[in-house]
């Protein structure tokens, strides 16, 4: 058992190396998309579509749903950006029912990575929402004198988001790890259960704070927009 895959290395010259976490990172979009790519070679309408092409509608569906509760009035515009990033989180969390697999969200660099998008991410689609002007000008609300901590503000959610993806997989992996090397059978696939819905649950939290992140950036929310159409 290790604390990361990072430190499980196949291959390295110099510097560059080939680690556990970027294997099955590739390992797994590649799996993702070649699923996809099959799945929706042959989409058809009607009630007499593949099992395969249902559980995707659902699955698609319900997160589209997700973002137009959370409150962003538009939810097709985020839904490739949030989609991927719940999928990718939860995907990687549920093949820890495969013996030997680490899955790659219990490595801060990717925890870290993810992070990243979402702070990339959210100055975009403000950008692309509100225009520069109006989308810096959130930096100085409710006050100017708000700006630094709002600034600091940025930074540390994109901390916390990192360390708490990180720090709830990896400790559920090393308990999961003790408890198989001194309990019997039975308690571990309780243990595992329960760290397959954590896994969903981290995803769905991480998705659903990105979420947010970007509906406080955008302003996209549904009162707003009905504000608007009011106005209008």
């Amino acid at each position: 058992m290790s604390l990361s895959p990072d430190f499980t290395v196949f291959w390295q010259y110099g510097f560059v190396k080939l680690n556990e976490t970027i294997v099955t990172t590739w390992l797994l979009m590649l799996v993702m998309v070649a699923g996809s790519a099959l799945i929706t070679r042959r989409l058809k309408v009607g009630q007499r579509i593949s099992r395969w092409q249902a559980m995707l509608e659902i699955v698609v569906l319900g997160i589209r749903d997700q973002i137009g509760d959370v409150g962003l009035s538009n939810p097709k515009r985020y839904l490739p950006f949030l989609g991927t990033l719940f999928l990718f989180i939860a995907v990687s969390n549920l093949c820890t029912i495969f013996p030997a697999y680490d899955p790659p969200t219990g490595s801060l660099s990717t925890t870290v990575a993810l992070a990243l998008a979402v702070f990339v991410a959210v100055p975009v689609f403000g950008i692309a929402r509100q225009g520069i002007p109006g989308y810096l000008k959130t930096y100085l609300e409710p006050t100017p004198l708000m700006l630094p901590f709002n600034m600091l503000g940025e930074l540390s959610r994109t901390l916390a988001l990192a360390v708490r993806l990180f720090g709830n997989i990896m400790s559920g992996g090393m308990i999961l790890g003790i408890l198989l090397a001194i309990t019997p059978l039975f308690f571990p696939i309780i243990m595992t259960a329960l760290g397959l819905l954590t896994g969903v649950v981290q995803a769905y939290i991480f998705a659903v704070l990105a979420t947010v992140y970007i509906a406080a950036a955008t302003k996209d929310t549904d009162e707003n927009l009905s504000d608007k159409t009011s106005n209008d």
